[in-house]
């Protein structure tokens, strides 16, 4: 491409001089032609002045006046022949044409003639002939054309090295687009086309970028999923296994019903994939208004079919009715489970879900009777990034990230309200535009209250 475009613009350049310079060239050619019939022409009147008062008293002709080397001066009389100077003898065609009163300017053979009478009162005294050969002109004619020549052959050399600069400016971006538009089809959503200062390719490099950008997202999203399914299926999975073994392995099961029981865990499991899935595609905060107090019956119901939670109570206390908050169904659910899965795996006790309203908002408190948590706060909600030194180092886990990026994803909050007994506390808000007015915290946020309505 390279040598494409310096090649194109040398030859537009080489046009371009050729078009405008043989016309320029045969302009001057003329002009140094009129230009040295005019050197003539003065000349001849010069001699003409000094000869006609010795031509007019009838005295011998004067010397020619000294001249440029390949110029001649030739004095006439009236007969014709030459009586000073240089020329022919006897007069030729253009001096004879101005024995006749004319003044000649012509070509005749291999010179430029000018041929100019002196009179004196009407009558023709004489001729004065001056004469240059063309060789003269020629090599006049010729350096200006080797001017003409070099100047052109220096204008374009000096396309030839612009084109080499512009084509290096515009072919380095192009290039950098193209290693950026490779690494992004290698699967390095990370590169991006740097700034060329020139608005096309910028322009190309920016839809690029956003390209790279949207795809790199999509991937997160994809890992992310990914991570949060394995995190939120391993429980439910564990358990519908253990309910299929313990089936086979008790003598007398009554294997339709845990086949039975098995496919409402099954459709559990299928419910919260499907979860995932609308939470990973949707970027926008949900508005639906959710009643919480059905959804954690739903919750209860599978929290007593778990084996692993089957001795532990879950008690549900509401001092609200109607229940209603602002978010999405599918993230409350996954919010909900992990803090139950939470309690079940690192608590003890009964399990207590508190529904209550917090002024702007509606907080629901999921606490047990645990000997409490050590874990400092900011580390319990991080985001635990594996790594072959450190497996759990750089934070708690997965389940309490994910549950507080999904609240606060829906406008709301997640916060560990209290260490011992360990109280986690999920505020949403309850009309269009309350989160931003109670996530700045208020001491409402902190107080658990209880109730004695119970749902069992």
């Amino acid at each position: 491409m390279r040598r494409r475009i310096v090649g194109v613009a040398t030859l537009a350049a080489v046009l371009a001089i050729g078009l405008f310079g043989v016309p320029l060239a045969a302009t001057v050619a003329k002009y140094l032609l009129d230009d040295e019939r005019g050197e003539l022409e003065q000349v001849a009147d010069v001699a003409a002045v000094s000869s006609s008062i010795a031509l007019a008293r009838g005295e011998p002709p004067t010397p020619m006046p000294d001249t440029e080397r390949g110029t001649d001066l030739g004095l006439y009389d009236t007969s014709g022949d030459r009586i000073s100077g240089n020329g022919p003898r006897t007069a030729d065609e253009p001096t004879r044409r101005a024995l006749a009163g004319h003044q000649v300017s012509d070509e005749h053979a291999d010179e430029i003639v000018v041929a100019l009478p002196i009179s004196a009162n009407g009558t023709v005294l004489g001729v004065i002939r001056a004469t240059t050969p063309f060789s003269e002109v020629y090599q006049r004619i010729g350096e200006a054309w080797l001017a003409m020549l070099g100047l052109g052959v220096i204008a374009v050399l000096l396309v030839w090295l612009v084109a080499r600069a512009l084509a290096a400016r515009l072919i380095r971006p192009l290039q950098q687009l193209a290693a950026a538009a490779r690494a992004l089809g290698d699967g390095d959503f990370s590169a991006r086309a740097a700034p060329a200062g020139i608005r096309e390719i910028d322009s190309v490099g920016s839809a690029l970028n956003t390209t790279a950008t949207r795809l790199d997202d999509l991937l997160a999203r994809e890992r992310v999923f990914s991570t949060d399914a394995s995190h939120q299926l391993r429980t439910p999975l564990t358990g519908l296994r253990l309910g299929l073994e313990v089936a086979l392995d008790t003598p007398g099961q009554d294997l339709r019903a845990a086949i039975g029981t098995a496919i409402e865990d099954t459709e559990r499991l299928q419910t919260t994939i499907e979860d995932l899935l609308e939470l990973a595609r949707t970027a926008t905060r949900s508005t639906e208004l959710v009643d919480v107090l059905p959804l954690l019956t739903e919750l209860r119901l599978a929290w007593l079919r778990r084996p692993d939670t089957a001795r532990r109570p879950l008690r549900i206390n509401a001092t609200t009715s109607p229940a209603t908050a602002r978010a999405s169904t599918a993230a409350l659910r996954q919010v909900l489970t992990v803090l139950l899965d939470n309690a079940a795996l690192h608590g003890a006790g009964t399990v207590t879900v508190t529904v209550r309203d917090a002024g702007e908002a509606l907080a629901i408190d999921v606490a047990d009777e645990g000997p409490g948590i050590t874990t400092a706060p900011a580390q319990l909600f991080t985001r635990r990034t594996p790594s072959p030194h450190a497996p759990r180092a750089n934070g708690h886990g997965i389940g309490l990230a994910l549950a507080r990026s999904l609240t606060e994803a829906a406008g709301g909050r997640l916060r560990l309200s209290t260490l011992t007994p360990p109280t986690f506390t999920v505020l949403l808000p309850t009309a269009p535009g309350a989160g931003p007015q109670f996530a700045r915290g208020t001491k409402r946020a902190k107080e658990l209250t209880q109730s004695d309505s119970v749902i069992e």
